[in-house]
């Protein structure tokens, strides 16, 4: 961190000194993507809606830029969400539906790939996870997907908060995965997304002579929030929880694990809300460096939760319903903004829009070559920001293998196709994963509450039909 600081205060002196901007091609903006992990839709202050929750800088850029109140990911869970984000296509494509998919197809093309066509030097920071083949050795592997450095850590989506060595790997089972820089395992402990924003400012100050894509994928807000720094647990007048290995008495992980996650965990909506501030305060960092190198006018920042809020972990959607884990609103839609300098000033746009949009939405800013992003599913939604007449999509699609789902214009239908998986999952995870067919209009119930499946039958033919061709085109 000392590194971190050092790096930016010098930069920002030899800027304010030289008065001059970074020699950067304005038709090339600097791309940061944030990539957060199960944020709650309700959970920003701005929003007002619990006093405890904290975001001063986030409610800063949804001032400063553009924010989408109709935002979808692709699938309920992170790895599946993640494939359909860094390849801009429905993740089905690849045959990843749930847990466990074999990750990115070498054959299709991935955003930072398209950010190298058009010159850009890249890097990716944080939480890994997209399936099987996210190994040093796979594709799935930053650097063997187009982006130039990388250093990551996951093991099954999980990310210590605090620890990384060899020894903590080790004891903390389930919870602790070494840090590898660009393949190879590296040890360093600290708090984690003081960490990854300490890389990225590194990085930061360290290209500003060439335009760059910066993928920061913090592993704030997943489960376990309890680990956080003794500091910062007495700054919220939080209690210390012990983590699996410090137990006695031969108590097993599973036990462990169901008493550690929301609705059993003690003060795990405070733990959430702790861990929720201090990402909040490093992006805040992030965007502060940005002005004080005269970097931020040809910028572009999106904020993005890889899915919806999970309850396990203290997160809140409303007023949607459900969580992570399932296909209504709770799980699917999530919260996205964008700013670009002064190009967009305290906007709302309602329009129906995907996290796959982002691939050929920033490779169009990037003019990158058409090719880079031909195979997307998403469209370019920079158009529709000021006019939503642009935007010509009113429909998506979900599936999850066991249920999908279909959004057209205010409907939404939902069907179940393997209840006893979703009834296994719901009992799990604690989530309403809801049952049978159901149909909604999110216009009149955003809540998702009165199902009028058998007043609109004609509207349930009609989307069961657009999943039938979807599967057909995804080669299901």
């Amino acid at each position: 961190m000392k590194k971190s600081i050092l790096l930016f205060l010098f930069s920002t002196l030899m800027v304010n000194a030289q008065q001059k901007s970074p020699v950067v091609s304005l038709s090339k903006p600097n791309v940061i993507l944030i990539v957060s992990d199960d944020h709650g839709y309700a959970d920003f202050s701005y929003k007002g809606m619990y006093d405890y929750i904290k975001t001063p800088n986030l409610d800063k850029m949804h001032e400063d830029g553009v924010n989408f109140t109709n935002a979808y990911v692709t699938a309920p869970i992170c790895s599946p969400s993640r494939v359909g984000i860094i390849t801009g296509q429905y993740q089905a494509r690849s045959g990843n539906y749930f847990y466990g998919g074999p990750g990115l197809d070498k054959n299709v093309n991935t955003m930072p790939q398209g950010f190298k066509s058009a010159g850009y030097t890249t890097a990716y920071f944080g939480k890994l996870h997209y399936g099987k083949n996210d190994g040093p050795d796979g594709f799935a592997h930053p650097i063997n997907h187009g982006f130039d450095e990388s250093i990551v850590a996951g093991k099954g989506g999980r990310v210590h908060y605090l620890y990384h060595n060899k020894e903590a790997v080790e004891k903390h089972s389930g919870t602790a995965a070494p840090w590898l820089k660009n393949g190879k395992e590296m040890e360093l402990d600290g708090f984690t997304t003081e960490i990854i924003s300490g890389w990225a400012q590194d990085y930061i100050a360290s290209h500003q002579e060439q335009p760059f894509f910066l993928q920061i994928a913090f592993n704030a807000v997943h489960n376990f929030n309890h680990q956080l720094p003794e500091k910062y647990l007495k700054e919220w007048d939080l209690p210390y929880y012990p983590d699996f290995e410090e137990l006695e008495g031969g108590e097993k992980y599973e036990h462990w694990y169901n008493r550690s996650i929301m609705p059993n965990m003690p003060n795990g909506r405070l733990y959430y809300a702790a861990q929720l501030y201090y990402m909040d305060r490093e992006i805040g960092i992030i965007r502060r460096q940005l002005e004080a190198l005269g970097m931020a006018e040809n910028t572009i920042v999106v904020y993005v939760s890889d899915n919806g809020g999970s309850n396990c972990n203290g997160g809140e959607n409303k007023p949607l319903r459900s969580t992570k884990y399932s296909l209504f609103e709770g799980g699917v839609r999530v919260p996205m903004m964008l700013s670009w300098g002064d190009k967009f000033k305290n906007l709302e746009n309602n329009n129906i829009v995907s996290t796959m949009d982002l691939m050929p939405t920033l490779l169009t800013a990037a003019n990158a070559p058409k090719g880079s992003y031909a195979h997307c599913d998403g469209i370019d939604i920079l158009p529709g920001i000021e006019d939503s007449t642009k935007i010509q999509r009113d429909e998506l699609v979900w599936d999850v293998g066991f249920a999908w789902a279909v959004r057209k214009g205010d409907w939404k239908l939902k069907v179940m196709t393997n209840q006893k998986q979703a009834d296994k999952i719901s009992k799990k995870q604690h989530t309403d994963m809801g049952k049978g067919i159901e149909l909604y209009n999110l216009k009149n119930d955003i809540g998702e509450t009165k199902n009028l499946v058998s007043q609109y039958p004609n509207i349930v033919e009609k989307l069961t039909l657009i999943h039938e061709n979807w599967l057909q085109d995804v080669g299901k």
